[in-house]
């Protein structure tokens, strides 16, 4: 079976394309300038002269969905706290330079306010974010011998 390629509204057959009418001014292979453009369909479908209309080429990007889908989820997500413990074991310098280390974007004065909230309250909160990363913040203080622990932030961030 024959297939014509179409390229926009026109439908044309492959000794159209590749054997041009030598008195064509404008040669057909060279209206399309776009190859992903291209769709082949058999030249039964044509019918007599008929001019197909151009197919619908949706081109989606692989794994598009599932990121959609987890930024989704993670927005739904309900929101966790990472809290501090304080202890006398270690020293203050230490608990400033492990937050700065552990979590992103730690500054070194936000990193004091929380080590001193946390050594005169007793507690701290030291970011609030979504389970996972809760999680993921709360062993890796626990990792580098600090006291933590996570609880669902009521009230949203």
């Amino acid at each position: 079976m024959e297939s014509a390629i179409s390229c926009g509204r026109v439908a044309l057959s492959p000794t159209q394309i590749f054997q041009p009418i030598p008195a064509d001014k404008y040669p057909r292979h060279k209206q399309c300038t776009s190859r992903s453009t291209f769709t082949s369909m058999p030249i039964a479908a044509l019918g007599k002269g008929g001019v197909l209309e151009k197919p619908v080429i949706e081109k989606t990007t692989p794994g598009r969905e599932s990121e959609f889908d987890l930024r989704k989820s993670r927005k739904m997500a309900p929101p966790y706290r990472v809290m501090l413990h304080n202890d006398n074991y270690n020293k203050r310098e230490y608990v400033v330079q492990v937050l700065m280390k552990v979590i992103p974007g730690m500054t070194l004065d936000n990193a004091v306010n929380i080590m001193q909230e946390a050594h005169y309250n007793g507690l701290s909160v030291v970011i609030i974010c979504d389970q996972a990363d809760a999680e993921d913040h709360c062993m890796q203080l626990r990792g580098n011998g600090l006291l933590s622990s996570i609880e669902p932030a009521s009230g949203g961030c």
